[in-house]
């Protein structure tokens, strides 16, 4: 996903308004050059190539000059004088050319590294000319792709775990079934149904996934009763949740409240913000839903308070971002470590915000949506 997001609002009908500023890069950043005297290459201070081939020149001439006053001197024959001089000019154009082109060799070393998978391989950009900047540019982008991998792995187990388990249990409430072992009664068939959801639930984030990949989605805004809405997606979302002892309080103010944003992608965003609280709360917890209108028309404030251990400060930047899942019960309980990722992605695309609040207990998630900012 392209990390430049814009800030939008929204008039009804889904109709994008206010370009503002983009949110800024998060991962990926590029890697720390550290210019140490001795890992220094010859003319590696100069800023430009073109001062650093100017030096090349000038030095040639000077050792040129420099040989052929010595042989004039010495009454050296002008045949071997030359030859000499050939062979000193070449010398040093090989050393400076050497610490100059080392870089671009290095690249190409990496860059063959990096066909057969392999990463990990930096070059050393001590450099600050264009081709330090090149260099710089290729380690950040090497760690780019270092981390998509990373990513693409941790997707790949987290996925392949969370498709196992709902299916091992399937297949045994099935296979019991046929075998006679257990009778189709309601509890059987609703554990076999409890499976099924989540494996939908996995195949939804999963797509959701690509859609956030494509960025091309796009966004229905109307308005709508808040209310009735987060009530209905509690009922629907409680059924379903992880912990069925969790309760739910949705506290809406006014009760009459109404939000303008794409109903399809506000479910998202709640039904994962739930899911996440319900993951983390204690058997018999609460999970609270506010709503509150925020500035201009049509906007919306709402908030998902849960009763579980809370997210430190140290790790709130990073919660929203792809395949974190944070705390022993996310580890239990499987998750993919994408639900907040999306819930963010939701969000963004209304130009709204997501953060985690400042709680006494529990975590709190703040979503603010601009509604109509024109």
């Amino acid at each position: 996903m392209d990390p430049y997001r814009a800030r939008r609002g929204l008039r009804a009908g889904g109709t994008v308004l206010n370009l503002a500023r983009p949110r800024p890069r998060k991962a990926g950043g590029s890697p720390r050059t550290s210019f140490r005297r001795g890992n220094l290459r010859p003319l590696d201070r100069l800023r430009s190539i073109k001062a650093k081939l100017g030096v090349l020149v000038i030095a040639s001439v000077f050792v040129s000059t420099l040989l052929i006053i010595l042989g004039l001197r010495a009454e050296v024959r002008f045949r071997y004088m030359l030859v000499f001089t050939s062979l000193a000019c070449l010398a040093v154009t090989l050393v400076l050319a050497h610490g100059m082109t080392s870089p671009l060799r290095e690249m190409t070393a990496a860059a063959r590294a990096m066909a057969r998978g392999d990463y990990s391989r930096r070059v050393r950009a001590t450099s600050r000319d264009e081709v330090g900047q090149l260099a710089t540019a290729f380690n950040r982008m090497a760690a780019d792709l270092e981390a998509v991998d990373r990513h693409r792995r941790e997707l790949v187990a987290n996925v392949s775990h969370e498709l196992r388990t709902p299916i091992s249990a399937l297949h045994a409430v099935l296979e019991n079934m046929v075998d006679g072992v257990q009778k189709p009664d309601p509890d059987t068939l609703g554990l076999a149904l409890t499976q099924t959801a989540r494996l939908g639930r996995l195949v939804s984030q999963l797509l959701d996934l690509s859609r956030l990949d494509s960025g091309a989605v796009p966004l229905h805004a109307r308005e709508f009763a808040v209310q009735p809405f987060l009530s209905a997606l509690a009922t629907e979302t409680g059924a379903a949740a992880l912990g069925s002892d969790v309760r739910f309080r949705v506290d809406v103010s006014p009760p009459e409240l109404t939000a303008l944003a794409d109903p399809e992608r506000l479910h998202q965003v709640v039904t994962n913000l739930v899911a996440n609280a319900c993951r983390h709360s204690p058997s018999g917890g609460t999970v609270s839903l506010y709503a509150r209108r925020d500035e201009g028309p049509g906007s919306l404030r709402l908030e998902v308070q849960d009763e579980g251990p809370g997210i430190p400060h140290g790790e709130r930047g990073r919660v929203f971002e792809r395949f974190t899942r944070g705390g022993e019960s996310s580890s239990a309980d499987g998750g993919t470590g994408l639900g907040l990722a999306i819930a963010r992605w939701a969000v963004d695309l209304h130009g709204g915000d997501i953060s985690v609040a400042e709680s006494s207990h529990g975590c709190r998630i703040r979503v603010l949506l601009p509604g109509d900012s024109a």
